[in-house]
């Protein structure tokens, strides 16, 4: 987990048009992404329609993915299941591959564990599979308040941070401000990244990383040299993208960014909608507004 920081780009899954998994055109995104500059990667996630693959498409997406990495940066392997077990399941089948953390959404459905049931989700994960834990805290009707990832992390040692979504930006000051200084909070507010850094998360974890990297890295070194001129302004040109991107169909999106930047990297499984005319405008306008097209 020392290794992650900066900016991890969630990738995201090439299908074809009938829906199967292009495995040939993972390693081209991923050597795209590092020519770009990131410093880590994540896949299985939102961005990367984790939660349409089942388990023998994950473990062949991951495979790939770690060999299309060779070590280069780290890798996150992200797991988005409704069950201890399946989420057990899959953390073991990725164990072999040197990831730098498993990084877990909580359940998914309706029905949410209490507090003492999710620490306990989290123990057992970490005790099987013995791979660090970063808690993608994105689910709205199972959203852990600060208070509770907290104490996870305290409790189970091997929950060494969180990915903080959504758009209260409230709750992830509160998270990174209470936090020790062990805990990695990574920002998912694709909005607001600058700020998100300025109040010390160690990186991020976004979809508009992928979307835009060689900007979005741009960001993060501006920041940490504190020109704070050039931070601001790739901030106000960036955060178009995030609005023409941040939708329903945001695979879709992110797909056609990258396709205006040379990159072939398929089309969302169904039922996620593809990009609409009006919205490929958007996403051309924000792009040509980024000089990456």
């Amino acid at each position: 987990m020392t290794k992650l920081k900066g900016i991890i780009a969630p990738f995201t899954t090439p299908f074809a048009e009938n829906g199967e998994i292009n495995l040939n055109l993972i390693k081209p995104q991923v050597n795209w992404l590092i020519e770009n500059g990131v410093h880590g990667l994540a896949a299985g996630g939102s961005t990367g329609e984790g939660h349409v693959l089942n388990r023998d498409e994950y473990v062949s997406l991951m495979k790939k993915t770690s060999e299309a990495l060779n070590n280069r940066v780290p890798l996150v392997a992200g797991i988005i299941a409704n069950s201890t077990s399946e989420v057990i399941a899959r953390g073991q089948s990725v164990k072999s591959l040197n990831v730098s953390a498993l990084q877990i959404t909580p359940p998914s459905y309706l029905f949410r564990p209490d507090d003492d049931a999710m620490i306990r989700h989290f123990k057992e994960i970490h005790e099987e599979c013995q791979i660090p834990i970063l808690i993608y805290n994105v689910v709205p009707w199972c959203y852990l308040s600060p208070d509770l990832l907290l104490r996870i992390m305290d409790e189970v040692p091997g929950v060494l941070g969180v990915k903080q979504s959504a758009g209260d930006m409230k709750l992830f000051a509160d998270l990174i401000r209470r936090a020790k200084p062990e805990n990695m909070i990574f920002s998912a507010v694709d909005a607001l990244l600058y700020s998100s850094y300025q109040l010390g998360a160690p990186g991020s974890i976004a979809a508009i990383l992928t979307a835009a990297p060689g900007p979005s890295v741009k960001l993060w070194d501006a920041v940490i040299a504190e020109d704070w001129n050039v931070a601001k302004d790739l901030h106000e040109r960036l955060m178009p993208l995030w609005d023409a991107i941040g939708l329903d169909n945001m695979p879709s999106l992110c797909k056609y960014a990258q396709k205006l930047q040379g990159l072939e990297s398929g089309f969302a499984r169904r039922p996620t909608a593809p990009a609409t005319d009006d919205q490929k405008q958007l996403v051309k306008n924000a792009l040509t507004n980024l000089n990456l097209i």
